[in-house]
C-alpha cells in the first residue's frame, strides 16, 4: 500500500518570510512618514504684521522677523500672534445697530443720564505677555476701559459729554487706560479710544441738546466772523497809527531843529549885540519894521481937535496905483479943520 504525501500550502518558511517583509515595509513607511513630519515640522513661516512665540522646555522667546525659521521638532513649539491694530465697541451692539444700555447708560456729575458708546483700538505690544500673562487680555482691556469711561463721564457734566467736551473726555479716558494697562502689564497696547455717539435717553431731552448744540455752533460762527473782521481792520488801523506816529515824530524833529536854529541865531545876535549894542538895536528895529509895515491896513490920524479918524489905507493905495503906474504905494493924510 502506497504512502500518501501531505504538502503544506503555503510552505511555512515562505509565510514567515512574507510577514517579515511586510513588517519591514510597514516600518519603512512609518519611518518615512515620521521623517517627513519631522522635516516639515522643523520649519515655520512668520508673515508681515505677525510675531511668533517659540517655547523651549517651558521658556518663551519672541521671534519678530518675517520669513522662514527653523525649530527643533517635538521640543520647540511655536504660537503665532497677530500684531495688527484691532478694535471692539463698548456700549454699542453692532448686530442691531443700537445702544447696548447695560454698557452705554451712564450718569453724569450733574445727575443726568446719558447713552455713550465708544470704540477701542488696540494691538499686541508683547506677544509673550499677551499669551501667558493672562487668559483673556482683551477682556481685561475692556473691563479697564469701562471702568475708566464711567469714572471720567461721572466726573463730567452732561453738556460736556454730549456737545463741547468730547475731545477732552476722550483724552482723559485714554490717559486713565494707559496708566492702568501699565500697571497690569498684559502685553496689550491701547492705540486710540473714540466717542462714537452720545445722546440723552429720551427724545425730548435729545432735541433740547440739539438746540443747544445749534446755538453754540451759531456762537462759534459769530465769533469767527468777528475775528475775521478784526483781522481785516486791525492791520489798517495799525498802519494809520504808524503813519500818525511818523508824522508826529517828523513834526517834533522839525520843531526841535527850528528851535535849535532860533537859539543859535539868538546867540549869534547876542554876541553881535555885545560888540555893537547901538548898531544891533537899529538893525533889529529895521528888520522888525520890514516885517510889520507891509501888513498894516489902517492909519491912525490925530489933529488939533479931539476927533481921530481911522482911515483905511488900502483903497488909497489902489487908487494911487490906478492913477499912476510909475509911483510906489503912498498914503494920503487929511486933516479936519
Amino acid at each position: 500500500m502506497e504512502e500518501k504525501k501531505i504538502y503544506d500550502f503555503p510552505p511555512k518558511g515562505n509565510v514567515k518570510n512574507f510577514f517579515k517583509k511586510m513588517k519591514s515595509f510597514v516600518l519603512l513607511i512609518i519611518g518615512i512618514m515620521i521623517a517627513t513630519i519631522l522635516f516639515f515640522g522643523s520649519f515655520y513661516t512668520i508673515k508681515e504684521q505677525e510675531q511668533a512665540v517659540i517655547t523651549t522646555f517651558g521658556r518663551a522667546k519672541t521671534v519678530g522677523t518675517a520669513g522662514l525659521h527653523f525649530k527643533i521638532p517635538l521640543i520647540q513649539k511655536v504660537q503665532k500672534v497677530d500684531t495688527t491694530i484691532k478694535g471692539f465697541p463698548i456700549g454699542y451692539d453692532s448686530t442691531t445697530n443700537t445702544f447696548l444700555e447695560s454698557e452705554s447708560m451712564m450718569i453724569t456729575k450733574d445727575f443726568n443720564f446719558v447713552n455713550v458708546d465708544f470704540f477701542i483700538e488696540y494691538k499686541v505690544s508683547d506677544p509673550v505677555k499677551a499669551l501667558y500673562a493672562s487668559e483673556e487680555p482683551v477682556m481685561i482691556l475692556k473691563n479697564i476701559a469701562q471702568s475708566s469711561i464711567r469714572m471720567v463721564v461721572g466726573s463730567s457734566d452732561v453738556d460736556s459729554v454730549i456737545t463741547t467736551g468730547k475731545n477732552e473726555i476722550q483724552a482723559q479716558i485714554k490717559e486713565s487706560i494707559l496708566l492702568k494697562l501699565e500697571k497690569h502689564d498684559i502685553g496689550i497696547q491701547l492705540v486710540n479710544i473714540t466717542i462714537q455717539d452720545a445722546e440723552p435717553p429720551n427724545e425730548e431731552v435729545m432735541e433740547a441738546f440739539k438746540s443747544v448744540e445749534t446755538a453754540k455752533q451759531g456762537k462759534e460762527t459769530a465769533v469767527n466772523n468777528a475775528n475775521k473782521y478784526r483781522n481785516e481792520k486791525l492791520p489798517k488801523a495799525e498802519a494809520e497809527v504808524d503813519m500818525i506816529l511818523q508824522k508826529a515824530e517828523t513834526s517834533r524833529t522839525e520843531r526841535i531843529n527850528e528851535a535849535q536854529a532860533e537859539v543859535a541865531r539868538f546867540n549869534e545876535m547876542f554876541e553881535e549885540y555885545k560888540k555893537n549894542p547901538l548898531i544891533t538895536k537899529q538893525r533889529m528895529f529895521y528888520e522888525t519894521m520890514e516885517e510889520v509895515l507891509p501888513s498894516l491896513k489902517i492909519i491912525i490920524e490925530g489933529g488939533e481937535s479931539d476927533v481921530q479918524k481911522l482911515l483905511p489905507i488900502e483903497p488909497l493905495i489902489n487908487q494911487g496905483n490906478s492913477s499912476s503906474n510909475n509911483h510906489e504905494d503912498t498914503s494920503s493924510i487929511e486933516r479936519e479943520e
